[in-house]
């Protein structure tokens, strides 16, 4: 089973990173596409930008964030995001790629502990 990896999009591509997904709900400023190199962009797996705006209102929240956005990624367009990025990443190694400054603190764990969770779950 490959890996995931998570990646800021400031960071110059590596060749190791297979299919590289940007994960953001908004295309990072200053960032050409040759530049970011992304294949997929997968926005609808990203916070909604209700769920985005209220968390940066204040990030202590975070354990609630967590779990509203796991709700988030169980219908609608997350959810059928989520099973495209589930897809890619059990064909190979998926770098998610952001431009959050602070990966630990965004949605990037969340997502990252969900995909993998399925992947183990599936035969």
């Amino acid at each position: 089973m490959d890996s995931i990896i998570v990646r800021r999009i400031y960071d110059d591509p590596d060749p190791d990173d297979g299919t590289r997904v940007l994960v953001d709900r908004l295309w990072p400023r200053g960032v050409s596409k040759e530049r970011a190199a992304v294949d997929t962009w997968l926005k609808e797996v990203a916070p909604s930008n209700e769920l985005r705006t209220w968390y940066h209102k204040d990030s202590s929240r975070y354990e609630e964030f967590d779990a509203r956005y796991r709700q988030e990624l169980e219908q609608g367009p997350a959810a059928e995001a989520l099973e495209q990025l589930l897809a890619l990443a059990s064909a190979g190694r998926v770098t998610l790629v952001t431009s959050v400054k602070s990966i630990e603190g965004s949605h990037l764990p969340t997502l990252v502990d969900v995909v993998e969770r399925a992947r183990s779950s599936r035969p």
